[in-house]
């Protein structure tokens, strides 16, 4: 087999795992939003094509008075823009700290924040449950937001960490000969050249509540505090009879605020993604 056969075969072959790929993602999209213009209500007469496509299921959600739709989207996004900057805030001066200070039991931390990686966080949901029980915690966005938080945290640590040890500390000794202090050298040196990782950080911490469904099951009881995955999937299991184009409708929604804030921060991602190959 000559050299040129070998390498069109190979990209073929990537071709060929790059379209099955794609297949698998796109299909199943193209279906949930072809059930969400569907004006029935049967995933069975459900067509790739509607043949009278509608959103009149969309216009359902906010519209009907027995719809909660927009309070949970509400309640979701309020929780999502707190989760995000308060991680992105904690995140990165632990960072700092753990990347420019050396101090007693450093090392030992560091190797606790690589093990607590391990172990999801539903493992101790129980423990969880009774802490926030006791300080009164449950059934507040504040008590979830606190879970987020806490979840997030040991990874999300390691990963601006591990950027920040690659930003030359030839910085800070230049600052500090200029007088600047710990902070300054934080917000106006370091901060700004982390924004890729953080705009990563941002953009993860801000999906969380939009995808979990768990989380607020366990904390939540009230009914005008649910978020939207807990919120739909009441949606589909006990008032409206299973109906999942409503559901479908519900869940295209949900893709919105996420782009957005993808888009937003897409400059700050694609920075990051240069830097580093550059570093590499």
């Amino acid at each position: 087999m000559g050299r040129k056969t070998k390498s069109t075969l190979e990209v073929a072959a990537i071709y060929v795992v790059v379209l099955v790929m794609f297949a698998l993602i796109v299909y199943p999209l193209l279906w949930a939003i072809s059930i969400s213009l569907n004006p029935g209500t049967s995933l069975f007469s459900a067509k790739l094509i509607p043949d009278n496509w509608s959103l009149v299921h969309y216009k359902w959600l906010f519209t009907a008075p027995n719809s909660n739709y927009g309070l949970w989207y509400k309640n979701t996004l309020l929780v999502a823009v707190l989760n995000a900057v308060l991680n992105v805030a904690v995140v990165s001066l632990l960072a700092y700290v753990f990347s420019r200070f050396r101090f007693v039991g450093r090392r030992y931390s560091i190797y606790s924040f690589l093990i607590l990686q391990m172990f999801p966080v539903t493992m101790g949901m129980v423990a969880i449950y009774l802490l926030l029980n006791m300080v009164n915690l449950l059934d507040t966005f504040a008590g979830l937001i606190l879970i987020y938080l806490g979840g997030g945290l040991t990874m999300n640590v390691f990963l601006v960490k591990g950027y920040m040890d690659t930003l030359p500390r030839d910085l800070d000794e230049s600052a500090k000969m200029d007088g600047a202090g710990h902070m300054t050298i934080f917000s106006k040196i370091l901060l700004p050249l982390t924004k890729p990782i953080l705009a990563v950080v941002a953009l993860f911490t801000f999906m969380a509540p939009f995808m979990d469904f768990l989380t607020p099951k366990i904390i939540i009881r009230s009914p005008e505090k649910y978020t939207l995955a807990l919120g739909l999937f009441n949606l589909i299991n006990d008032k409206f009879a299973n109906n999942f184009t409503r559901f479908s409708a519900g869940t295209m929604l949900i893709a919105l605020p996420i782009a957005i804030v993808f888009l937003f921060l897409q400059r700050y991602l694609i920075t990051g993604l240069a830097d580093g190959a550059t570093k590499g």
